[in-house]
């Protein structure tokens, strides 16, 4: 965690942004994974842990903004406690260690939400996604949780989204140490892939080193040579030669940062002239998105062009014709990049994306899509320095859409089917890095850049 004076000024700024009543924020709790001592790898709730700090179950907090107080609520351990956990600091000591000088017992929360709902007093809290948070803040507030997600407060998603968008400066050197062990995760994977290696066996070995630093992988691996399924989490297939291995796995910092990056390389270790052909195409989509993100442009704008640039080599290739710009417009070129750019990054491997993506990658200026494609592009709206991305950009042969399109007529004007049908053994590419935005430009996040050109692939595998 950082120095309380980075969670007293976020808080201060939260305070500001709302304006009027209290502000609820709840941490999280464990979860059983099959009975109730045996749980699942702890978690906390990522606003909990920007405001408050403590990666624990079992705490939250209160900010009451008319009277410019803050309030911390746990309860300290019992001696079974310290018997199979050791001692533990006192709530009053974590309390303080984020700068707060009051706290009570968890208890005692529910008499200061109601007699704030008692005064009429404006009770803000935040969507919930935990079914153990639902129901207390149904207790809490007496509003059926069935309807607590249209109730959230507006008001503090968007200012807990506009803090925590920009990313300060102790936030970016956590996110550069979890890309750094994303690098290593991802040369790890480069080196270890060659035919007859199971893909559960490198995907493990992944896992692991994220483990060895102290915490875990900021998502679940995908790692599979059957590429063209987006979020494949099947690790059950042996690589096999000529085929390609696509890897997307990121990993957290101690204080909960992320990484996220994809890489697709060859099993035999060498491109085959397709490969080469479709890589080189996904390479220059990656390349154009790092040369326009900048502030000032919307997200949505980078994607576009990005899409172009794809549609504009599968066109060269003979798998789209007609105008790429009319293409691009008519969403034809999303049977091969069926999802968007990117996402924000943050504490959150996707950030913030529980308080609701309208608020989150878009906003009153720039809206989502219901184009198929575009309409999964998370982060459309304007680009500010300090933000921090995923530039992802892939190019899949998918099958059953490949033949649903087909079937159906659609885009034929663009769509070559009997040159694409020649493609649909192909599986799948993606790359991915993480770039923060800075005052003129981008940069990638990380000391080290996991390889990515052909040349730096190939030599990396040695093979």
């Amino acid at each position: 965690m950082f120095e309380a004076p980075i969670y007293q000024q976020r808080r201060a700024a939260l305070r500001q942004q709302v304006g009027s009543g209290i502000i609820l924020l709840l941490g999280n709790n464990e979860a059983p994974a099959n009975y109730p001592d045996n749980t699942y790898k702890f978690r906390q709730d990522s606003t909990f842990l920007y405001f408050f700090g403590h990666a624990h179950p079992g705490y939250a907090g209160i900010i009451d903004v008319d009277a410019d107080e803050e309030y911390f609520f746990g309860d300290d351990v019992t001696m079974d406690d310290i018997i199979w956990m050791g001692p533990q600091p006192s709530v009053r000591e974590l309390a303080a260690r984020v700068g707060v000088s009051k706290s009570f017992p968890f208890a005692h929360i529910k008499t200061m939400v109601q007699k704030a709902i008692s005064q009429r007093r404006k009770v803000h809290f935040l969507p919930p996604y935990r079914f153990d948070n639902m129901l207390l803040l149904e207790e809490l507030t007496g509003i059926r949780t069935s309807m607590l997600k249209p109730h959230a407060s507006v008001e503090l998603i968007k200012a807990v989204v506009n803090l925590r968008s920009k990313k300060e400066a102790c936030e970016i050197a956590e996110i550069d140490k979890a890309c750094n062990i994303g690098y290593e995760m991802h040369t790890t994977a480069m080196r270890l892939c060659q035919p007859g290696v199971s893909e559960g066996y490198i995907a493990g070995v992944l896992d692991g080193i994220a483990a060895s630093y102290g915490n875990m992988v900021s998502f679940a691996t995908i790692l599979t040579q059957n590429g063209q399924t987006l979020h494949n989490h099947d690790h059950s297939h042996v690589l096999e030669a000529g085929r390609l291995m696509l890897t997307d796995a990121g990993a957290e910092s101690v204080t909960n940062y992320c990484s996220d990056h994809t890489r697709t390389v060859p099993v035999s270790g060498r491109f085959s002239s397709r490969q080469r052909d479709i890589y080189s195409i996904v390479l220059a989509c990656h390349g154009r998105a790092l040369e326009l993100a900048r502030p000032g442009i919307t997200y949505k704008q980078v994607h576009l062009e990005v899409c172009k640039v794809l549609a504009q080599g599968l066109k060269d290739l003979g798998l789209i014709k007609g105008n790429v710009d009319d293409a691009v417009a008519a969403g034809a070129h999303a049977l091969f990049l069926p999802h968007g750019l990117g996402h924000m990054m943050g504490i959150d491997v996707h950030d913030m994306e529980d308080l609701g993506q309208q608020y989150v990658g878009y906003d009153d200026e720039v809206r989502p899509s219901d184009q198929f494609g575009l309409a999964s592009l998370r982060m459309g709206r304007r680009l500010e320095e300090g933000f921090v991305i995923t530039d992802e950009p892939g190019c899949y042969f998918i099958p059953a859409l490949i033949d649903k399109w087909r079937a159906e007529k659609f885009h034929t004007d663009f769509l070559d089917f009997d040159a694409i049908d020649r493609f649909k053994d192909f599986g799948g590419i993606r790359l991915e890095d993480d770039i923060l935005i800075t005052a003129d430009g981008s940069r990638f996040t990380g000391d080290k850049h996991i390889p990515i050109t052909i040349e730096e692939v190939e030599s990396f595998m040695g093979r």
